[in-house]
């Protein structure tokens, strides 16, 4: 099921959310722009790996912060291919306005970003030693839907769902929608 939309106005124009899209899409582009090479460096260098943050000596800085406390950040605008920044910036974009109406643009912004960091240090935390860079915006976006759901319990949303060729519109519970997003992305 693909949602399309939903039935809640909003009162402000979501700048911080249509922001952060324009971000996560122009370093995506930029990242297209790499060799695969070059791509997996920049991963390793930008993605969050947990073993630079959890067991090693860290000495690089970037103004006196630690550089893998600085890649809690960036890692958030680099995605893994097309579906995966398709996906966050879908879910974003139908959900993230309301959340950011409800919200207020700063307080929007820094919940985005400590759902985000949470979410990194949440998987971090349970493989320590992993070397793996993680990447992507979806820890951020899985807090900005729980937050959807418990602010608007009700609201519905359009969603299209495939049937063999064919595409059924029907509206249905942001519960749902949301419940079956955060299964899929995970």
């Amino acid at each position: 099921m693909i949602p399309i939309s939903d039935e809640n106005p909003t009162r402000l124009r979501p700048f911080v959310t249509w922001g952060i899209i324009f971000a996560c899409v122009v370093t995506f582009m930029w990242q297209l722009s790499f060799s695969e090479r070059e791509g997996e460096a920049l991963f390793s260098s930008l993605g969050f790996v947990p073993h630079n943050l959890f067991d090693h000596a860290v000495t690089q800085t970037l103004y006196g912060i630690p550089w893998p406390l600085l890649t809690l950040i960036t890692s958030m605008f680099l995605h893994g291919g097309f579906l995966h920044l398709g996906g966050n910036m879908l879910y974003l974009w139908i959900f993230g306005n309301n959340v950011e109406d409800a919200m207020g643009h700063v307080r929007f912004l820094l919940f985005y970003l400590t759902c985000g960091i949470a979410a990194a240090l949440a998987e971090g935390t349970v493989n320590p030693h992993s070397t793996l860079p993680m990447v992507g915006a979806s820890g951020a976006i899985s807090g900005v839907l729980a937050a959807y759901v418990l602010i608007y319990p009700r609201a519905r949303v359009t969603v299209i769902i495939p049937l063999g060729i064919l595409l059924y519109p029907t509206k249905i519970s942001a519960f749902y929608v949301i419940g079956s997003g955060l299964f899929c992305s995970s």
